[in-house]
């Protein structure tokens, strides 16, 4: 009853097997398509587990789209509306909380991260670009990108974080969530001595190997470490699209890092995910599809969680820009590669389920950006009584 009083209203095109067609103008228009294959299915799992649910029978082929993400988008922009305010107060109630396992604790980080990150470095270098950055890039025009831009895309988005720091030749970088070690490269070749970090044993693996090939191993540190267990002084701390994985509960401490490890007139600057505040509040005790399947432990902050928090710590923040826009295209561009490369994908022993599941992921979160519901941000962090 809620599926059909949420469509009937939403532009789009829901088509079930007996040929029955809802949607706000469905019959007249042409409106992204969410085909139901198995109806009972798909809304058994929605009725008992929502959105978790929603994703599970995407994954289980009870639903599917030509464009998922343009799907994604429609239900994205009108989310808050879709179920009635009454029982989004019950939200807490009967959704599930997040396990404890996953809660953002030293013990559990390795095993959060690793569930994601350490799948398979092939797997990642089938949809990524050749600089293997798996964060926003910034484009001079996210309308018009294409595959062939990504790269350049990704290098002037770390060198624009690089400015922003203040990473020049003999600073001293810390860099927390490492990747595949591209922005270590990038800050060795301005002269910088670079100390990473990163809990993926087979990000840590490559990025040693691509930092040695550029010729910078005397300049940069890799290490296998926690962020709590950083030690020394930095002149600049970059950390691009890490602390969502920290967790909300662990945001004091991961800001309190920065911080104690930010040398006096020194520079932080993050690259974070961030979604409205009162969104923020209503969900970050709900266990998530996201969750569950792909980032275990992950929470996204608001802009005044981070202003808010940072500030605690002794750090305000000095400027920031937005750009969710060009996120929603670098994930089309992934999700287009992945797609491409389905047969490699299975070459590597992922099978049908999980080539779905990763579909659902990458346009589920393309269409967080592309509705606005999700932005993404660089933001500087200094202290203002060291700079002006």
């Amino acid at each position: 009853m809620l599926f059909r009083r949420a469509v009937s209203r939403l532009p789009l095109r829901v088509e079930y097997p007996d040929g029955t067609v809802l949607g706000l103008d469905a019959h007249t228009e042409p409106l992204p398509r969410m085909i139901l294959r198995d109806p009972d299915a798909f809304f058994a799992r929605v009725g008992s587990l929502g959105l978790i649910g929603f994703g599970e029978s995407y994954t289980a082929a009870e639903w599917t789209s030509p464009d998922p993400a343009a799907v994604l988008t429609v239900l994205a922009a009108r989310l808050t509306e879709l179920v009635p305010a009454g029982l989004q107060s019950l939200r807490s109630f009967l959704l599930p909380s997040p396990p404890t396992s996953q809660d953002g604790t030293a013990a559990n980080a390795r095993t959060n991260i690793e569930h994601h990150y350490d799948l398979s470095n092939e797997l990642f270098q089938l949809f990524l670009d050749e600089t293997m950055t798996y964060s926003s890039a910034l484009f001079e025009d996210p309308a018009t990108a294409s595959w062939p831009l990504l790269a350049d895309a990704q290098r002037y988005k770390i060198d624009r974080l690089l400015d922003a720091a203040g990473v020049r030749a003999g600073t001293r970088v810390l860099e927390i969530g490492s990747g595949w070690g591209e922005l270590c490269v990038r800050a060795a070749a301005r002269g910088a001595t670079v100390h990473s970090v990163t809990l993926s044993n087979r990000q840590l693996e490559l990025a040693r190997i691509r930092v040695a090939a550029a010729g910078f191993a005397d300049s940069v540190v890799l290490e296998l470490c926690d962020y709590r267990d950083v030690r020394g002084e930095y002149d600049a701390i970059v950390s691009v699209e890490m602390i969502e994985a920290v967790g909300y509960r662990y945001w004091p401490t991961y800001f309190d890092v920065l911080a104690q490890r930010l040398a006096p007139g020194g520079r932080v600057a993050l690259q974070a995910i961030t979604m409205p505040h009162d969104r923020m509040l209503a969900s970050r005790d709900t266990y998530t599809w996201i969750q569950k399947y792909i980032f275990p432990g992950g929470s996204l902050p608001s802009t005044r969680a981070i202003t808010t928090t940072a500030h605690r710590a002794g750090l305000r923040v000095r400027e920031n820009s937005c750009f969710g826009e060009h996120y929603a295209t670098t994930l089309r561009l992934w999700r287009e590669r992945f797609d491409a490369h389905a047969a490699e994908v299975a070459a590597l022993g992922f099978d049908a389920t999980f080539r779905r599941l990763w579909q659902f992921y990458l346009a589920y979160s393309e269409a967080g950006f592309r509705s606005g519901y999700l932005d993404v941000q660089q933001i500087v962090l200094h202290r203002p009584e060291e700079q002006s």
